[in-house]
C-alpha cells in the first residue's frame, strides 16, 4: 500500500503538468502551503499526536515519543506546530489492517497512537504533554477531534467511514477547539483536513468547514518523509533507510538554493509510520542540523504568517500594509493564498472585497443547503451587494469589472486587483 499512496502522489505530480491551471476562488479560508519572505524562516508540522508511547526503535529509555520531539526542538531553539486530534478512542467497532498499509491502524477509522492504544493518544488524554506543548511556547491546530474524514477517498481509503457533511465537521472540529479552549486556555486558529481530504457531501468543502470557525487551511509545501516505511532487511538498515529518506531531499534542495525552503511549511508525523516505526524520532533532529547548517529559524506556521500571511506578496511589496489589514476582515485572498495584484478583477472578486464576511459565507452556506450545488464561491457576497443596490444580480461574477462603485473608490479607472485594493475606502 505504501508502494499505492508513492505512486498516488507522483501520478498528481505529472498530471499537473498537463491539466489546465486549477482555478482558485477567493476565499477567506486559504490553503496555506507556504508565504512569501526574504528571510530564511521555516515551519515544522507534526499531525496525530499528542503520543504518550515510546519511539519504535526505542533508544530514549521508554520516553514518550511525543516528549522526544519537544527535546529535540528545544535542543535547536526551534518552534514546531502540533497538529492533534482529541480522542480515537470512539472509532469502534473495527478491526486493523496490515502493517505496512495506510490503513494499517483501522480498517474503518483511524486510531492514534494505534488501534486498542487509542487512551495513549490525543489531547483528550495527554494533559500533561498538551500543557508541556504549550509552555514551551509551540503551536498547536486542529486536526480533528477523531480523525475522521470529511468525505470520499475511494483511491486508498475506499472502506473508511466518513463524515455525513458540513454540520458534522464543525461539530467534530469544534469539540477539540472547546476542548483546547476549556481545558488549556487555548485558542486554535487553523486546521489541516484528515488525510487532506476536501470535498464534502452537500457541495460543501473543507473550506467551508473552517470558515465556520473562522480558521486557516494549514497544508504543507515540503514533506518531510517520516510517514512512508522504507524496508532493508535488517532493524539497523531499515531505520538508517527512512532517516536518509527524511534528511537526503532536504540536503539536496538547500545545496542547489540555501534559500529553497525560505517560508515553507514542513510536513511531519507526531506518531507511527505505516510500519508502526518512527523515523521522526531521529530524521528530526538531523533535519534540524542541516536548517541550522544554513541559519535557518524554525518558527511555528502562526509566526511565518505574521511574517507575511500570503504567498506570493511580502513585506518588499509597497501596498503590504494595507493588504496585511485588508485581509483580517475582507475576502480579497484566493484559496491557494496568492493575491494575483496585476490581473483584472471580476465582479464576484469585487463584491467579496465590500460584502461582510459574515454575510457572504451565510448566504453562500445557506444556498447550497438548498439547493446541494451549484453556488458559485461569490454567491453570498454577490446576494448582499446585489440586495444593497450596489451591484446588479445580472453581474455575471467571472467578467471583468468594468466600473466602480464611486463611494468606495472614488474616480479610480484601474481594474487591476492592486488599483482597486489601493483605491478602497471602505
Amino acid at each position: 500500500m505504501s508502494i499505492i499512496v508513492k505512486a498516488g502522489k507522483a501520478g498528481k505530480r505529472v498530471l499537473k503538468r498537463f491539466l489546465p491551471e486549477e482555478k482558485h476562488p477567493i476565499s477567506y479560508t486559504r490553503r496555506i502551503e507556504r508565504v512569501r519572505t526574504q528571510q530564511r524562516l521555516v515551519a515544522m508540522t507534526f499531525d496525530d499526536g499528542p503520543m504518550d508511547l515510546p519511539a519504535i526503535p526505542d533508544k530514549f529509555q521508554g520516553r514518550a515519543l511525543t516528549d522526544v520531539l519537544l527535546d529535540i526542538l528545544k535542543e535547536y531553539e526551534a518552534l514546531g506546530t502540533f497538529d492533534v486530534v482529541g480522542d480515537t478512542g470512539e472509532n469502534y467497532p473495527d478491526v486493523a489492517g496490515r502493517t505496512g498499509q495506510a490503513d494499517w491502524g483501522g480498517v474503518k477509522f483511524d486510531h492514534y497512537p494505534d488501534i486498542n492504544q487509542d487512551e495513549r493518544g490525543g489531547a483528550a488524554n495527554n494533559e500533561r504533554l498538551i500543557r508541556r506543548i504549550l509552555e514551551e511556547g509551540h503551536q498547536i491546530t486542529n486536526h480533528g477531534y477523531r480523525h475522521i474524514l470529511f468525505g470520499k477517498k475511494p483511491f486508498v481509503y475506499g472502506k473508511r467511514s466518513y463524515l455525513e457533511g458540513l454540520d458534522a465537521a464543525v461539530a467534530d472540529l469544534s469539540r477539540l477547539h472547546n476542548l483546547l479552549r476549556e481545558r488549556y486556555g487555548y485558542e486554535m486558529t487553523m486546521g489541516r483536513p484528515p488525510h487532506y481530504v476536501d470535498k464534502m457531501a452537500g457541495g460543501f468543502s473543507s473550506y467551508d468547514v473552517y470558515d465556520q470557525l473562522g480558521y486557516q487551511y494549514m497544508a504543507a509545501s515540503f514533506d518531510g518523509a517520516g510517514w512512508l516505511p522504507v524496508n532493508r532487511g535488517s532493524a539497523e538498515e531499515t531505520l538508517k533507510g527512512e532517516v536518509e529518506a527524511m534528511t537526503a531531499p532536504m540536503a539536496k534542495i538547500l545545496a542547489a538554493n540555501p534559500d529553497a525552503l525560505s517560508g515553507q511549511i514542513i510536513f511531519q508525523k507526531d506518531g507511527y509510520n505505516m510500519a508502526r516505526r518512527t523515523p521522526v524520532a531521529f530524521g528530526l533532529k538531523k533535519q534540524l542540523e542541516l536548517l541550522r547548517r544554513y541559519d535557518y529559524k524554525v518558527v511555528t506556521v502562526e509566526q511565518l504568517m505574521a511574517e507575511s500571511p500570503f504567498a506570493d506578496v511580502g513585506r518588499e511589496d509597497p501596498d503590504f500594509e494595507k493588504l496585511n489589514q485588508l485581509q483580517k476582515t475582507r475576502g480579497i485572498v484566493f484559496a491557494d493564498n496568492r493575491l494575483r495584484l496585476e490581473a483584472p478583477m471580476t465582479w464576484g472578486e469585487l463584491s467579496m472585497l465590500l460584502a461582510p464576511r459574515e454575510e457572504a459565507i451565510g448566504r453562500r452556506v445557506q444556498r447550497l443547503r438548498e439547493t446541494g450545488a451549484g453556488a458559485h464561491p461569490c454567491w453570498g457576497a454577490m446576494d448582499w451587494c446585489a440586495e444593497q443596490s450596489i451591484l446588479k444580480y445580472a453581474m455575471d461574477p467571472d467578467a471583468p469589472v468594468n466600473a466602480l462603485p464611486s463611494e468606495f473608490f472614488g474616480t479610480e479607472t484601474d481594474f487591476t486587483r492592486r488599483s482597486v485594493y489601493r483605491a478602497f475606502r471602505g
